[in-house]
């Protein structure tokens, strides 16, 4: 009787891995449905040009689970960003910034999709014929089957918009590299400049402190 169940424990053991892998390579990345942007704690609303910027963070759960990758696991920060413009013309996000500043004046710029993705997919080199995940290529003989479908996830959460039109919200997310940031979220902002108006004509800054309701304080 001891035999068999000894015997059968890898067994099981395999299976529930299995399990557990068929339920991850099903789920897909759904973008949270943004409310309007002055209806978030954090937030920075310019009223004479009747745009509102704001954040919400997601670095832990329930929020995180939205993600199939645990961006957490490699530091790092995802924050949801939406702008509401509210006035009757469009603004421009052609070259716009993003920009974290930490409570301890440091500042990181928000990363670009092959910098999260070289993170999240632990790549580090290439081979004389590497596979690709996107334009990345990976090592050879990678034994990270995921990557595909994390470059598919960063690909469609990146906040991506050119243009926010009138009386319209706009939403994605930004993603920060806080690996060796002590308490990255406390004191911390997000600014965002480079928005211009239909004249094109940038707006003044936007500082959204961030509160991080909701959400884990990353160590």
């Amino acid at each position: 009787m001891f035999s068999r169940r000894f015997l059968s424990a890898p067994a099981v053991a395999l299976a529930v891995l299995l399990c557990a892998f068929s339920l991850w390579a099903a789920k897909e990345f759904v973008m949270p449905r943004p409310e309007n942007a002055n209806a978030y704690p954090s937030k920075d609303a310019h009223t004479n040009e009747k745009v509102t910027a704001a954040i919400d963070v997601y670095n832990a759960p329930p929020k995180s689970n939205v993600f199939i990758t645990p961006y957490a696991e490699d530091d790092i920060l995802p924050v949801f960003l939406v702008i509401t413009n509210d006035g009757d013309q469009p603004i421009a996000l052609t070259s716009w910034r993003a920009e974290l500043v930490t409570g301890g004046r440091g500042k990181l710029e928000s990363l670009t999709n092959d910098d999260v993705f070289r993170r999240v997919a632990h790549i580090s080199g290439s081979s004389t014929s590497p596979q690709r995940a996107g334009p990345i290529p990976l090592p050879g003989n990678s034994k990270n089957k995921k990557a595909p479908k994390q470059w598919q996830e960063i690909q469609a959460a990146n906040f991506a918009a050119e243009a926010v039109e009138p009386h319209t919200t706009r939403a994605g997310f930004l993603f920060f590299d806080v690996q060796n940031v002590r308490q990255p979220l406390q004191g911390s902002h997000i600014y965002l400049t480079g928005i211009k108006d239909a004249s094109g004509t940038e707006l003044m800054y936007f500082d959204i402190p961030v509160i991080a309701s909701n959400a884990a304080t990353v160590q």
